[in-house]
């Protein structure tokens, strides 16, 4: 197959280096060249500037990992061109040119998925497994919290330019960390209703939102809290969720799933394998594309799913807004 990537940042880097790494060869890149990567790795690889030239070289499928709101000018020309779609995580910055990429996709016959590598991450996978085996009972409620300093996150380059701190790059803290607000939904399905609060944080110097409080009504019967910042130091990222027969909790430091059941009284741990590190997720979810893509695969994440976290980002943004809970039917 023929690989069309778009962007070069850290991201669009590492999925590079894992299509390689699987086998596959022949990628043609698609660039601003504003990337504050080395490229020399790209030597030999064509690089084209404007997406109908990319195009011309006629991919198989293509990997958009350029600064979000850009996601959709080439998404759609590519969807329209019949090409797959993998979308780095989130589908956009907004929902408004959800409804034409559906029907570029629908005429052209291709098939796309979203990026939430966090799908693939073991402990996740264990922790929908024990749910659907109701081990904790009736689940009451659950709590994800994810803070990291946002200028610690690409040393080499200016933090305040990059895509997660400007708005007109499709930025801010409940886009950029919205990992947390898909694997509730994959836990839990639909959602009823959203509130959410952001604030700005001066210090950082950065013109979008820096933290956020999100609570969240799911049909199914949890209420789940999110909370997401740019400030935090160290870094935390952890999940606890609480049900009338048990608690189960998980730590991204290490990985493992604590499970502890009222009738047993002992808490049990889950272990990740010994060969799991952090680029497993995107290796994963990159053996998911090509198995998609060649029919033998449904996606662990597909473009709906993808689509469904966006609404909740614009939900909580809404909420933010006009301080009040937003009814997620009416998004």
């Amino acid at each position: 197959m023929r690989f069309l990537i778009v962007g070069f940042g850290s991201i669009g880097r590492r999925h590079f280096r894992n299509l390689l790494a699987l086998g596959q060869k022949d990628i043609v890149f698609l660039r601003s060249q504003k990337s504050t990567l080395n490229t020399g790795e790209l030597d030999g690889f064509i690089i084209e500037h404007d997406i109908e030239k990319a195009l011309s070289h006629k991919p198989d499928a293509v990997i958009i990992a350029n600064p979000t709101a850009l996601h959709l000018d080439v998404a759609i020309p590519a969807a329209k061109a019949g090409c797959h779609l993998f979308f780095e995580k989130p589908i956009a910055e907004s929902l408004e040119k959800i409804p034409d990429l559906r029907k570029a996709l629908h005429d052209g016959g291709g098939i796309a998925v979203t990026g939430f590598q966090f799908r693939f991450h073991p402990g996740i996978q264990k922790i929908k497994d024990l749910l659907n085996r109701h081990a904790l009972g009736e689940v009451v409620s659950a709590r994800a919290h994810w803070g990291e300093y946002l200028p610690d996150w690409h040393p080499w380059e200016d933090y305040r330019q990059s895509y997660s701190a400007k708005k007109t790059l499709g930025g801010g803290v409940v886009l950029t960390l919205c990992h947390p607000l898909d694997y509730m939904n994959f836990f839990f399905g639909e959602v009823s209703s959203v509130y959410g609060f952001t604030r700005m944080v001066p210090s950082l110097e950065i013109e979008t939102e820096a933290a956020a409080e999100i609570g969240i009504q799911y049909q199914s019967g949890p209420i789940v809290s999110v909370h997401v910042n740019y400030v935090q130091r160290p870094s935390s990222h952890t999940l606890e969720i609480i049900g009338d027969q048990g608690t189960i909790r998980w730590d991204n430091t290490d990985g493992v799933v604590h499970l502890y059941q009222f009738e047993k009284g002992v808490w049990q741990t889950f272990y990740p394998p010994e060969d799991f590190e952090r680029n497993s997720l995107f290796l994963s979810e990159m053996r998911n594309f090509l198995a998609v893509i060649e029919g033998k695969e449904k996606p662990v994440c597909s473009l709906e799913d993808g689509i469904r976290a966006q609404e909740l980002v614009t939900a909580v943004y809404k909420s933010n807004k006009e301080n009040r809970i937003i009814n997620f039917d009416k998004v």
